[in-house]
């Protein structure tokens, strides 16, 4: 395509994308919109591979764009965000790359606590993290923990089968602890007891998932609370998700009959 073709088509989108992109907020039914988001972060290393760059630089973008995802669902109403930074199966990546990894992802959670407009909220095993990032997200969960706005699931070592087990485990300490009998237990267990133990316990479970770089599966996120939730695919990498890709996940959201398992 000549130069000027391209310039010319690349001035159009400008012109064009912030108008469509606010006709699609203004159209978004206010009343059937999440209250609870779930992100999966994906694509980072794809994006960089794409530039010519090394793992962090793609991590570093990625993390870039998580306070401008905040804004958008704080823009809607949405109260409940969960945010999938590092899976159980990550941990296992090389040890450079891990803790190129480790080191922004615990920069990432400083600054969104620093700014004090959200409630952090960590998920995840982290006695499987290194002491430096556990005590990180510990330290700011605590920093947060009266700030009136959003609730930030971080979900760093995170597994969804790990937290079932982790639930049961931390259930079945708390039977024994008051003398409950296998045999009794057995005899009550439904799966709101289990709900109670989950990293998430208290919070409605998510109304929609929405997973970056074109990837259609869960991967183990949120295995427990995603049993009815909508799933949207977007074939963006993270770092490159905009405003006007969540305004189209709201939209596909918004567009469908929840059926609940009906």
């Amino acid at each position: 395509m000549p130069e000027w073709k391209s310039a010319a088509k690349s001035g159009l989108r400008r012109v064009l994308y912030p108008a469509y992109e606010a006709r699609l907020a203004r159209r978004l039914p206010t009343e059937r919109l999440p209250k609870h988001v779930g992100v999966m972060l994906d694509g980072n290393r794809r994006w960089a591979r794409a530039a010519g760059a090394d793992a962090a630089h793609g991590h570093r973008a990625g993390a870039a764009n998580i306070t401008p995802l905040l804004e958008w669902c704080e823009e809607v109403g949405v109260e409940v965000v969960t945010l999938w930074l590092l899976s159980t199966d990550n941990m296992a990546r090389p040890a450079g790359e891990l803790n190129d990894l480790l080191r922004i992802i615990e920069g990432a959670v400083v600054d969104l606590a620093t700014q004090r407009r959200w409630r952090l909220n960590p998920v995840g095993a982290l006695d499987l993290l290194p002491a430096a990032t556990s005590r990180c997200l510990k330290e700011t969960a605590n920093a947060t923990r009266n700030v009136d706005g959003i609730i930030v699931n971080i979900a760093v070592g995170y597994g969804g089968r790990r937290e079932i087990a982790d639930a049961v485990r931390s259930l079945l300490h708390e039977q024994a602890s008051k003398g409950t009998s296998l045999e009794e237990l057995a005899g009550i267990l439904d799966a709101e007891h289990i709900a109670e133990h989950l990293y998430t316990k208290g919070q409605p479970d998510p109304d929609l998932v929405i997973r970056t770089s074109g990837e259609q599966r869960l991967g183990g996120f949120l295995l427990w609370q995603s049993a009815h939730s909508e799933f949207y695919f977007c074939e963006a990498y993270w770092p490159d998700f905009r405003r006007v890709d969540f305004l189209r996940a709201l939209r596909a959201y918004a567009e469908r009959r929840r059926r609940f398992g009906a």
